[in-house]
């Protein structure tokens, strides 16, 4: 019972934090939307909100990676991206080209997102095995998503500085990857799904 208490003391304001700082990013999507019109910034506010509603209603994970190593390549991942910078020097390929990449990435997202449902979460934990949806193609399309939207990125605004930031954050959505597979390996279900579905990120690749 302590450990249960203790658990729902922790989990609280973890979710609060999470909340308002995906919140202030949503807010701040929203007005660069409003002022461009961009379907990729609208497609990234949905995005943003999604992690917003499903941290609210997510499950109590049975099993959560609370180590060290784990917490800190979350962090990394996440603040990565807002590290990038646009540049402006003409990019690799035409601006349609790229914005139809980055909208392809961010429906992946967004798509994976609502399919995991109350499943959803930042750090590696079991809430329930799901093998619906983009899940039935790859084991973390939110992941490959975030990997096309980053891409286009790189391919719209090509810098030093921007491959850095691209280069560990994606290395460290593959650790987050494998991390949360070595957590849901315990879980039976979710052994059967890894027997039908091989590949982690990219079909044919990886």
């Amino acid at each position: 019972m302590k450990s249960v208490r203790l658990r729902v003391a922790t989990d609280l304001p973890a979710r609060a934090v999470v909340c308002v700082l995906f919140t202030l990013l949503s807010v701040n999507l929203f007005r660069d939307w409003a002022r461009t019109g961009h379907v990729t910034g609208l497609l990234l506010l949905a995005s943003e909100l999604c992690v917003v509603v499903l941290t609210v209603v997510r499950r109590r994970a049975g099993v959560v990676d609370r180590s060290s190593f784990a917490a800190i390549m979350t962090a990394i991942s996440l603040i990565g991206p807002p590290l990038l910078r646009a540049s402006g020097e003409p990019g690799l390929v035409p601006d349609a080209a790229t914005a139809a990449l980055s909208g392809l990435g961010l429906i992946l997202v967004v798509l994976g997102k609502i399919t995991l449902g109350r499943s959803f979460g930042l750090v590696p934990a079991n809430r329930g095995v799901v093998v619906a949806g983009p899940y039935a193609f790859v084991r973390h399309p939110i992941y490959t998503g975030y990997v096309i939207t980053h891409i286009a990125f790189l391919l719209a605004h090509p810098s030093v500085l921007n491959i850095a930031i691209i280069a560990i954050t994606d290395a460290t959505l593959v650790v987050r990857a494998l991390a949360e597979e070595r957590v849901l390996s315990g879980d039976a279900k979710y052994r059967s799904y890894c027997q039908r579905v091989s590949w982690h990120l990219v079909p044919g690749l990886f």
